[in-house]
């Protein structure tokens, strides 16, 4: 994001000079020094890191170094780390964009700091452009996390200053970044507990991908500010009469939703903003002694319940048993005297400064906390997720993300005690919790004194008793059936031992056969029988040939010479292949390219994506899969933020070409009151009155209520428009919405 200071001509050197230390003496305003020695060592990495990043300058064209104080205020207003996180906030890019080696830094600041910047230094684009760049930074940041768990705040932070200023970057690179932030980032935020820094980037990610949804909810919550405050204020005053009656000293705020948050409640409800009841919650803040922290908030729960009467399905105790990224409140969901569900969240001082700072205020209380941090627990598991990862970074992402954004129950031994676990979890999951061997040895378990399979869901209070049997060992249907990325991991650990011990039966087998046709057994020989039979790697090729599915006779194909193996000609690699197979003139399509659709440009192969089914008039990209050619998705598709976070190096621009008229499927859904003859009138709408074609169509009605689905053929998204306003014309339409059919990529 930066460019060199000699694009930028008739800038006035003096004053750009005053302003960046007027902004580094904001910084100092808000850091929490203790010494003189940290205000030195602040000022010396401030200085360096104004010196490294002298020539360059960001996209928007402001002086480079405001982005690194930018960030360390972020790590120290915002997060409220210390003078260390401050120095290597200053100094997170140095190493990666300037001469700065990470020996200078120790050198400089120490190898505390040293390993901290390390973790933040992305790695140099230089390997397989099928490897995922994001993917493998990733794991290098969360590889040093298990060192020091302030290379993620800080992260975070960069990567909140980032989105911030995403503005001045170009619009595919914006959606690139905003869909890698809310597909790795805004996860990682949420499992450290820093919900401020995790409802931002979620925000901010929604205003790039989905910019319309953004305004539309934005201008809803102003227009309906006033409505809303009015209604706070009327539903406080009692609580807050009676606390200060029964002499608390608290503070009662009214916490609107973040807009991404309201969106998601929409899509997972199925209704329209009007009709998502919690938009706001009332917290109340009490200031007491830690010992008396639960007893004073279920004071205060009665005190509300008094006024309101709440929702027993709805009662949320996170003080006895708080998440695991150390969460701690007690909400509860009560009714207004209008009619209205507001939930209410109460907790001490110190809980609100866990939850909004999450780690970094965590570690602040650890010394009066006597019981085991959850943090160090989860830590432990990165660290043996690490230690025991052997697949690529794509799959360390997805193990990991795993864990991230899931809520958790509660379940316990015989013996009565309590393990934590992700929602979803199976028997599997709780066996390998307790112990590794434990888990491959599981053949079932008694829940609540009753028997069940492997696949049993837990529930939040369940008591177990695992069955274990000497003669059972992992199969590959487990990975299907566990939640936790520690069960996964071992399953993988387990299948791959087993795997390598048949390989080495398939290398037996190759080495015998060569011997039988005099070819030399060298390194050499074998990488052309790899290539001869298309793998990647020996050991998938001698497992393979372990269980019978290569024929080994068809060696005598390749052409030999004293015992050395000889290709004709190169055999392309699988995505080449891919590419080239349907046509040999075909070209390697250059990603700076872009895709015309409707032309057959440089002969390239693209199919448009089931899964969302763009029309020519959306906002598209291609993807640039291993087996079928690049295929064309909506910037909004469900899969869309998983390809561009996950594999941003193999997504391409794309646009339609404007005379494109082909006819091409869309799907939509209707919503409403069942009536007669309803689905009449919306046939008879496409037919006769757009001449469109259908394909499909389905409804179902429950209560009176129903959803239809209708698949249509038409030319494009104003066509599709002006179908979808015809339908909501019909009486007892309530709502027309665009169907993604979310078939998996």
């Amino acid at each position: 994001m930066s460019e060199k200071i000699e694009e930028f001509p008739e800038i006035d050197i003096e004053k750009e000079r005053k302003e960046i230390l007027n902004a580094f003496k904001g910084l100092m305003r808000t850091a929490k020094v203790k010494s003189k020695e940290d205000t030195k060592m602040i000022r010396k990495a401030f200085d360096v890191s104004v010196e490294a990043h002298k020539d360059m300058r960001r996209k928007s064209g402001e002086p480079y170094i405001y982005h690194p104080i930018a960030v360390a205020r972020i790590v120290s207003e915002e997060m409220g780390l210390g003078a260390t996180s401050i120095v290597c906030a200053l100094l997170h890019d140095t190493v990666e964009d300037t001469h700065i080696t990470l020996q200078d830094i120790e050198d400089l600041f120490g190898p505390k700091v040293r390993l901290i910047i390390d973790g933040l230094t992305k790695i140099p684009e230089v390997f397989d452009e099928n490897v995922s760049i994001q993917a493998e930074n990733f794991r290098k940041m969360i590889l040093t996390i298990s060192d020091d768990i302030r290379v993620a705040l800080i992260k975070l932070a960069d990567r909140l200053h980032n989105m911030r200023t995403l503005g001045s970057m170009k619009p595919d690179k914006q959606l690139k970044i905003a869909s890698e932030t809310k597909f790795l980032y805004a996860p990682l935020a949420h499992r450290l507990g820093i919900y401020s820094v995790k409802g931002e980037l979620e925000d901010l990610a929604l205003l790039y991908t989905e910019p319309e949804v953004y305004k539309n909810i934005e201008s809803n919550l102003k227009s309906t500010e006033d409505v809303r405050n009015r209604f706070i204020r009327r539903f406080v005053n009692p609580i807050r009469e009676a606390l200060l009656h029964e002499g608390y000293i608290f503070d009662i705020k009214a916490r609107t939703k973040s807009i991404s948050s309201i969106y998601r409640k929409m899509i997972t409800k199925g209704v329209p903003f009007e009709e998502v009841y919690d938009i706001f919650a009332i917290r109340i803040i009490v200031d007491t002694p830690i010992e008396l922290e639960k007893p004073d908030a279920w004071r205060i729960y009665s005190i509300v319940t008094d006024f309101y009467q709440p929702s027993p399905d709805r009662l949320r105790d996170w003080i006895s048993t708080p998440r695991a990224n150390g969460y701690e409140s007690l909400h509860t969901t009560v009714m207004s005297p209008t009619g209205k569900w507001v939930e209410v969240q109460i907790r001490s001082k110190r809980m609100d400064e866990i939850a909004e700072k999450g780690l970094a205020a965590h570690y602040k209380y650890k010394e009066s906390n006597a019981e085991d941090s959850k943090f160090d627990r989860w830590i432990a598991e990165i660290r043996e997720l690490m230690e025991n990862s052997e697949g690529n970074a794509m799959d360390f992402v997805n193990d990991f993300k795993l864990n991230l954004f899931r809520e958790e129950i509660y379940v316990f031994t015989p013996k009565g005690d309590l393990r934590v676990l992700p929602n979803g979890s199976t028997i599997l999951d709780f066996a390998y919790d307790l112990h590794t061997d434990i888990g491959s040895k599981c053949i079932g378990a008694k829940v609540n004194n009753r028997l069940v399979p492997l696949s049993y869901a837990l529930h939040s209070g369940d008591q177990l008793e695992i069955i274990t049997s000497p003669k059972q060992k992992p199969v590959e249907d487990w990975i299907r059936m566990v939640t936790s990325a520690r069960a996964k991991q071992k399953i993988k650990n387990a299948l791959n031992d087993e795997k390598k011990a048949i390989a080495q039966d398939g290398k037996d087998i190759l080495e015998r056969k060569l011997k039988q046709l005099n070819i030399r057994l060298i390194v050499d020989n074998i990488s052309v029988i790899e290539r001869f039979f298309g793998y990647s790697s020996a050991t998938d090729m001698y497992f393979r040939i372990a269980k019978g599915k290569i024929d080994l006779n068809r060696i005598r194909e390749i052409e030999e010479k004293n015992g050395v193996l000889i290709l004709d000609k190169k055999i392309p690699t699988f995505s080449q292949k891919e590419i080239t197979e349907n046509d040999p003139n075909a070209t390697v399509f250059d990603r700076k390219d872009t895709i015309i659709i409707g032309e057959h440009y440089k002969n390239i192969h693209y199919h448009i994506s089931r899964c969302c089914n763009p029309l020519p008039g959306d906002e598209v990209f291609g993807f640039e899969t291993n087996n079928e050619g690049i295929k064309i998705h909506r910037n909004t598709c469900p899969n869309a933020i998983h390809l561009m976070s996950k594999n941003a190096a193999r997504c391409v621009k794309a646009k339609w070409r404007k005379e494109d008229l082909t006819e091409r499927i869309a799907a939509i859904k209707l919503y409403g009151i069942d009536s007669v003859g309803l689905v009449n009138k919306l046939t008879e709408i496409i037919s006769n009155q757009h001449n469109v074609n259908m394909r499909f169509i389905s409804f179902e009605t429950n209560d009176g209520v129903f959803e239809g689905r209708i698949k249509v053929l038409v030319y494009d998204t104003e066509h599709l428009e002006q179908l979808m306003g015809k339908f909501e014309q019909v009486e007892g339409v309530q709502r027309v919405e665009r169907w993604d059919m979310k078939e998996a990529e």
